[in-house]
């Protein structure tokens, strides 16, 4: 079964090897450890997450792995018109309430879906962002109560939770310099809302160190992805 989401289908490949040495661009052998678990690769825009992301998933499916890949908002066709909606820069009245329903419901769509079915088949699941997002920007950003958040995330995606969040971390400047010239709505918010986004990701990986993997991201992708693989191997070997 082909549990690649449509976002990411046909995509090319990253190539492993195109940021490692050549003695280290060959699976590891202990990556026999992921199979069955759901990992999320989260962060504040420019983190790099995505590319940690892309990469580790071509590590999985090259080692021969059956991997599920999926982003947020969207990994559906239900969800990425929702995403539409919640990047599109004209739409810059959104409430955070309305933000927080609309992610909630591509994620809804995203775990009945995709998520259910990957995780009963045993396969590796890796996810560009979760409801670690939510509570960062739509909570400690936002300002909505992580109880309610919480509470709505278990209505939405039932039993589908991470068993490892990892939190990619870089100073303001560095992450400003990695974004992409067209910004989207979130992306738009100003420094203020992204320096509290930021703070939201570092308590969560404070108040929950068994859950969450925190990586300084603030160095080259080959330094970061070998962070990637160690804690990796740290929390589940």
């Amino acid at each position: 079964m082909d549990h690649v989401s449509t976002s990411f289908a046909g995509r090319t490949h990253w190539g492993y090897s195109r940021y490692m040495s050549d003695s280290q661009d060959k699976a590891p052998a202990w990556l026999e450890i992921l199979k069955g678990k759901f990992i999320v690769f989260d962060g504040p825009d420019g983190s790099g997450k995505s590319t940690q992301f892309r990469l580790l998933g071509e590590l999985v499916h090259e080692a021969g792995f059956d991997v599920c890949e999926v982003r947020e908002p969207g990994g559906t066709p239900v969800g990425e018109r929702i995403r539409e909606v919640l990047l599109d820069p004209s739409l810059d009245e959104m409430a955070v309430r309305c933000e927080l329903l609309l992610y909630m419901a591509s994620r809804a769509q995203l775990a009945s879906q995709t998520l259910k079915p990957a995780k009963e088949s045993g396969a590796i699941i890796l996810a560009d962002r979760f409801i670690s997002s939510t509570l960062a920007y739509q909570g400690s950003a936002g300002g909505l109560a992580v109880d309610d958040i919480m509470h709505i995330g278990q209505f939405a995606v039932e039993e589908c939770w991470p068993d490892l969040v990892i939190i990619f971390d870089v100073e303001p400047e560095i992450a400003s310099q990695r974004l992409n010239p067209e910004l989207d709505r979130m992306e738009l918010k100003g420094d203020d809302y992204h320096k509290k986004v930021r703070g939201g990701y570092l308590d969560q990986a404070k108040e929950n160190p068994s859950g969450y993997l925190l990586i300084d991201a603030g160095g080259s992708i080959a330094d970061t992805f070998k962070k990637v693989l160690e804690g990796l191997k740290a929390k589940f070997g």
